[in-house]
């Protein structure tokens, strides 16, 4: 027996095959169509009957370049992600990401580790335009094309142009980017999960018949109409003044909902102090989720927090608001809340699709431009009043939100701010391609080189707001985030690159890039076995070596040089102090001898971890 090492070809050297995994649910809901271990096309038309569509003509909706773009999305990615520690903020104890790359290849590498765990995802892309469209994927090797867009210069050194409306496929190559990108974030939903995509009338079309293809017609919840406008343009020759902008919504199954609007009596927010000998009494308390704390719900009402195990129900600023008019009671115990009889005359009804009070462009850009003392970094973002509504309306209080075009970080923003002023545990993702800004663009003159760079700014001028005017809540609220910037793998047996596998046939040394850090292979350890960027991650010196331990014993890895059997004895143990459910090590192949090797891999068999492997 002896360590197995992780190769080209293990599927822990990519991100997850997802032309595969389809193969095999087709194996396991048709056994009948498979022989001699592959599938047999003409059973499987046989067994599926009148549900095959043979006709010429028929409904559907095609362009230039579908059939790749469509296996473009089950392609596996051979990249991954490194962490920037640098651009992060609160490193070690965040969960949100920023994540610095061409979204194509990083919903990809996500594939593993959040599959079915996003509970909403926005998305403001491309409107395509033909100035706004720099996404140019290269189906052969997008890793090299990311590296060549962010440059902004192709293989032979030319400029790369936007997406011209004089290009013959002007349509085609906009929905050739769109399509692998959406079909591969909705793998990332949640089964009750939801997408908002805004977009104008130029691509609205376009975009609602794959989204139909991708997410299913049934699936569609509702067009929401955003007034981006007060009033009409001025701009010379036009004939009609564009004041809505459309945003699509998508459910990822029947079981998703979009919560109910609710309405308020009138009487509510006066009579409150008129009625105190007529009030019911409820506890305001609830158990805690599962095993972890809600910390953001554990401040002070009439000077005592929730007891052991429990939280708060209602968030800090309506907590606030409701001691300020007398509605708490202790009865020594636990707080309880007034309630008034006549509150049970509020209604619920269903979300409005026309959103005519949710912010504007011009409130959007103001609101970036009091973060950056005045200066405007970005051209069209959007109102964190409409991200708000929409997050909220998708009952996220404690789920992931994604928006994988970030922008300037609307989404970020929004919410931090949600968090912080109506209670919560929500936690962001943001994806953004390191694009450069206009060279003469006044962005650029504040020392920003790139959207990336604008968008991480706004996240930290924002925690540094909210903890400012939320000094009670700021510290059990999660107002920072990590970076990590999208590259070819550290490992150079697993990178897909001719190039680089070429130079590593030479180098026996190490298996591991020079210029790459234990963390770098850390990371993408984790991301190719499919764990959480954000879990807890210890480091101890065991034997002179370091050690990492993440999600409390669920994985070792040790990278050190001149490994020996002690150090599997110290893994052992620190196994045993953790006592997890299931327990994985990992080594560098050539970081111990054939002797060490067998009698490390004794060792950790004898402590009852069963899966060993090197890199």
């Amino acid at each position: 027996m002896s360590i197995d090492k992780i190769t080209s070809d293990d599927h822990l050297s990519q991100s997850k095959d997802l032309i595969q995994e389809n193969i095999d649910q087709l194996k396991k809901l048709f056994p009948e169509i498979v022989s001699e271990g592959k599938i047999d096309f003409k059973s499987l038309q046989q067994v599926l009957g009148e549900e095959i569509e043979d006709e010429e003509e028929f409904y559907r909706f095609t362009w230039a370049g579908k059939s790749q773009s469509r296996r473009e999305a089950h392609k596996p990615s051979t990249g991954t992600l490194r962490p920037c520690k640098e651009d992060s903020l609160d490193w070690d104890s965040t969960q949100n990401l920023y994540i610095e790359g061409d979204n194509l290849e990083v919903l990809k590498l996500l594939q593993k580790s959040y599959a079915g765990k996003i509970k909403m995802i926005y998305i403001d892309p491309p409107y395509n335009t033909g100035s706004d469209f720099v996404y140019k994927d290269n189906y052969k090797d997008n890793l090299k094309n990311y590296q060549e867009v962010t440059g902004q210069i192709d293989s032979e050194g030319n400029k790369i142009s936007t997406n011209s409306d004089s290009d013959g496929r002007f349509h085609s190559n906009w929905l050739n980017m769109m399509y692998p990108r959406l079909r591969l974030s909705r793998n990332l939903l949640k089964e009750d999960g939801l997408i908002f995509i805004s977009i104008d009338d130029n691509e609205h079309p376009s975009l609602r018949k794959i989204c139909n293809e991708i997410f299913g017609e049934e699936n569609f919840s509702s067009n929401f109409i955003w007034k981006k406008k007060g009033t009409t343009s001025n701009v010379v020759g036009a004939e009609v003044s564009y004041l809505f902008d459309n945003t699509l919504c998508y459910k990822k199954s029947q079981k998703s909902k979009i919560l109910p609007r609710i309405k308020l009596s009138e009487t509510r927010e006066y009579k409150f102090s008129d009625e105190e000998g007529n009030y019911r009494t409820s506890i305001i308390e609830k158990k805690n989720d599962g095993e972890y704390e809600r910390k953001s719900m554990q401040f002070e009402i009439l000077g005592h927090k929730p007891r052991k195990g429990k939280r708060w129900q209602i968030g800090l600023e309506k907590a606030k608001y409701l001691e300020s008019i007398n509605r708490f009671l202790y009865d020594g115990e636990k707080i309880l809340l007034k309630i008034y009889d006549f509150e049970d005359s509020d209604t619920t009804s269903a979300q409005p699709n026309i959103l005519d009070d949710m912010g504007s462009s011009d409130s959007a850009n103001k609101t970036v431009k009091s973060l950056f003392d005045g200066i405007s970094v970005f051209d069209t973002p959007k109102p964190i009043e409409l991200i708000k509504h929409l997050i909220k309306i998708s009952d996220t209080e404690n789920e992931i939100i994604l928006d994988f075009f970030a922008g300037s970080s609307s989404t970020a923003h929004s919410v931090m701010e949600l968090n912080v002023s109506e209670g919560g545990n929500r936690k962001f993702i943001q994806v953004q391609l390191p694009e450069l800004t206009s060279e003469k663009s006044e962005s650029r003159k504040l020392g920003y080189e790139t959207i990336s760079e604008i968008s991480k700014e706004r996240i930290r001028r924002v925690s540094k707001k909210l903890k400012e005017d939320y000094p009670i809540n700021f510290k059990v609220i999660d107002l920072g985030f990590k970076v990590f910037k999208l590259d070819s793998s550290n490992i150079k047996s697993w990178d897909g690159s001719p190039e680089n596998l070429e130079s590593s046939l030479f180098d026996s040394v190490s298996n591991i890039k020079s210029d790459r850090t234990e963390e770098d292979v850390l990371f993408e350890i984790l991301l190719k076995y499919g764990l959480d960027l954000t879990l807890p991650i210890e480091e101890r010196d065991v034997h002179g070596k370091k050690v990492f331990n993440v999600g409390m014993g669920s994985l070792f890895i040790c990278l050190g040089d001149e490994i020996t059997s002690k150090i599997a004895e110290g893994i052992g143990e620190w196994k045993d102090e953790c006592d997890p459910e299931v327990c994985r090590v990992i080594f560098k192949d050539n970081g111990f001898t054939d002797v060490e090797k067998t009698n490390s891999f004794q060792i950790l068999k004898r402590f009852g971890i069963n899966e060993i492997r090197s890199i």
